[in-house]
């Protein structure tokens, strides 16, 4: 029964993720595979795939100690991060709708180099 109190990570707009990200109040920690990483990704963002997260990898050093904002490509995987590192007793939020709805939203997305990138 009291697992059924227990407090869900919460969940954020692309903006205001961006906010929290952007002032430093909170980490932005993108969760999807290298590929799509590659492809396009938040400016200032982490990352560590979910797929490593789950097999015991460490948070990066940036990310340690400090609030989380988790983000993939359409929002499940991160709400999957957010609730893992929560179990970790990590303040985790995640972006819903991910990088596609980042990118709807107008926000910045950088690719190889620094150039305008695409989410994959």
């Amino acid at each position: 029964m009291f697992s059924l109190l227990r407090r869900r990570p919460g969940r954020l707009t692309p903006r205001l993720a961006r906010l929290q990200t952007g002032d430093g109040t909170a980490v932005l920690l993108d969760v999807r595979e290298t590929p799509e990483w590659d492809a396009g990704h938040a400016p200032g963002a982490l990352h560590l795939p979910l797929s490593r997260l789950m097999a015991g990898a460490p948070l990066p050093a940036a990310a340690r100690g400090r609030p989380v904002v988790t983000i993939c490509r359409s929002g499940h995987r991160s709400q999957r991060a957010a609730k893992l590192l929560a179990g970790r007793g990590v303040q985790a939020t995640d972006v819903t709708g991910g990088m596609t709805a980042w990118a709807r939203a107008g926000l910045p997305v950088i690719g190889p180099g620094g150039s305008g990138g695409v989410i994959a």
